[in-house]
């Protein structure tokens, strides 16, 4: 069994600012910690410090056994968000595959895949020639590493989670490009890998995005189980209280464990920040009482030579008390505001008359009304999220648009039957994989004065205004590609309410959101004057949802009077 030490760690970003410091943690010999903390507050940074993708300038971390890590983008690879993995859209499973192994694995794969191709190059100009002889004798020298480094018995283990997974052999999905999948599918061959194989500790970024109820809950059940070691980030607060043996909280610049289970940890929390908030009291009383005696001191000796050394002791009392510092104050909690606007549209919002989508539904009819906040169920690759980008590119005229008002692309649905939407309808597209390339090169203060054809330009202090509701500020100058998924997903619902939307259509919305950014959501969906569309697995945001279009697996799409989750 394997074990995670970290000692003293701290990180400064590249613009100066330190994100965290004095970060100090174990994770023991089988035991399931969770890292928890808002948005941007370094959760995703410690792992990668624990994975070895970034260097540890300041403090120690020390790991036994082998290491299997599952990276946050994991879900949205395939696609041309900026999710800096290498493979772009063109990523196949065996590429991805051979990513979630061992390096020396990982080695030897990419040597024998490039080996393979040299080969069929060389081949292709004449099998006799000298060239293809070397080619293909280097082919059988990369053949017989890839075998010494466990290949043969990673490939068998592929096969095995193919199967499960996709129904199909390794032979018949390898070369299969990743965005074919469905978000839950990549992420159940990840996970279904890494639970599977022989590394005893895991490093899970966020494992439960993407995934459907039915899913989670075998998520939750896989890791307790487990006897492997797991360090993890989840906002999924049911996961979290069913799988979590103690939780390492990430915020105000440092962190701070609870050895308890998520049951406890908010109410543990709250004692903390009292307790914090008491010390401070004293520090401040003390800090008064020594100042006041000090200054006392020094307008006495002004007129009594024989109180000089107490001045002076007084003065070196008060200095050294100061120089040890206050203790902190609590962090404070974040203040997000997302203001929804919308505005009146006709009667009617979306009307769908024997819709189909290609080899995904059955015909479906469906009408919404202004106001209407419908949520999409259903199990992962049953076309929810199809049917989303289907009304989004409805803004211009027609499917041909490819195009939403907040400035979102569209891949074309295809698709028989009418869908057409109401007079002044104006969709918004939330992209589940935060799939904007167009976005990803460029500074967020520059994205808001910029503007767009439906978002007004900004000036650059009231550009910095609207980024501070959502807790951006601090991230004004920084690229969209290098923000963390949480403050993707808020940069992205800011766009939406700049963008004069009045219908919204949010694909997992809360994937990526702490609680607070979350319930901001909820919030700023209160106050939306339009029409909202959300597909989503998250049981605590439908609450706020008046009608269910369930996608089932036998391609049928049924309305139903509450939220069904057992699906399959």
């Amino acid at each position: 069994m394997g074990y995670v030490d970290v000692a003293g760690v701290a990180y400064t970003l590249p613009d100066g600012r330190e994100l965290f410091s004095d970060v100090s943690f174990r994770v023991g010999e089988g035991a399931k910690v969770a890292l928890v903390g808002p948005n941007g507050a370094g959760k995703t940074t410690l792992l990668r410090m624990v994975s070895g993708d970034l260097p540890v300038p300041t403090g120690g971390i020390a790991r036994s056994g082998g290491l299997g890590v599952m990276r946050q983008f994991i879900g949205m690879l395939g696609s041309s968000a900026a999710t800096g993995v290498p493979g772009g859209a063109e990523m196949t499973l065996a590429e991805m595959a051979l990513g979630l192994v061992e390096p020396r694995l990982q080695a030897a794969g990419a040597r024998l895949v490039k080996a393979e191709q040299a080969m069929r190059v060389a081949d292709s100009r004449g099998k006799l020639t000298s060239s293809a002889q070397q080619a293909q004798l280097r082919y059988a020298e990369a053949l017989s590493a890839f075998g010494e480094a466990g290949g043969y018995e990673a490939e068998v283990l592929f096969d095995t989670v193919a199967t499960l997974i996709l129904n199909l052999s390794w032979d018949e999905c390898r070369d299969r490009p990743v965005r074919t999948l469905s978000g839950g599918q990549q992420k159940r061959f990840a996970l279904e890998l890494l639970l599977r194989g022989t590394d005893e500790v895991l490093l899970l970024d966020e494992p439960d995005n993407f995934l459907d109820v039915p899913a989670k809950r075998w998520l939750e059940q896989r890791l307790r189980e487990s006897k492997k070691s797991v360090l993890y980030v989840s906002h999924d607060r049911e996961l979290l209280n069913q799988t979590a043996d103690r939780v390492v909280a990430v915020e105000g610049g440092s962190a701070w464990t609870h050895v308890g289970s998520f049951a406890s940890w908010h109410e543990a929390r709250v004692a903390r920040h009292d307790s914090m908030e008491e010390r401070r009291r004293r520090w401040d009383e003390e800090h008064e009482k020594l100042r006041t005696l000090m200054l006392m001191y020094k307008q006495k000796a002004a007129y009594n030579d024989g109180l000089a050394s107490r001045y002076q002791a007084a003065q070196t009392r008060l200095r050294k008390f100061e120089e040890d510092g206050p203790p902190p104050l609590p962090p404070k909690d974040q203040q997000i505001q997302m203001r929804l606007k919308g505005s009146r549209t006709g009667k009617r919002a979306v009307i769908c008359e024997q819709l189909e989508l290609e080899n995904l539904t059955f015909p479906f009819d469906l009408e919404l009304w202004y106001g209407d906040r419908l949520a999409v169920l259903g199990a992962n690759g049953t076309g929810k999220s199809h049917f989303l980008r289907l009304l989004a590119q409805q803004a211009h005229g027609g499917e041909d648009s490819g195009r939403s008002a907040d400035g979102a692309t569209h891949a074309k649905v295809k698709h028989t039957g009418v869908v057409r939407l109401g007079a002044r309808v104006v969709p918004g597209h939330f992209s589940q994989t935060h799939d904007r390339p167009d976005l990803a090169g460029k500074e967020l203060i520059d994205i808001l004065w910029r503007g767009d054809t439906h978002r007004p330009s900004l000036a650059r202090e009231a550009a910095y205004k609207v980024l501070d509701r959502y807790e951006l500020a601090k991230q004004a100058e920084q690229r969209f590609g290098t923000l963390s998924g949480g403050q993707q997903a808020r940069f992205l619902v800011l766009l939406l309410e700049l963008s004069g939307i009045t219908l919204l259509l949010l694909d997992e919305p809360t994937d990526n959101l702490d609680l607070a950014s979350a319930e901001a959501l909820e919030q700023g969906l209160l106050g939306f004057e339009g029409t909202v569309v959300a597909v989503t697995h998250d049981r605590w945001f439908t609450r706020g949802f008046d009608r269910f279009l369930l996608f089932q697996a036998d391609n049928e799409v049924v309305e139903t009077p509450e939220p069904v989750w057992d699906v399959r």
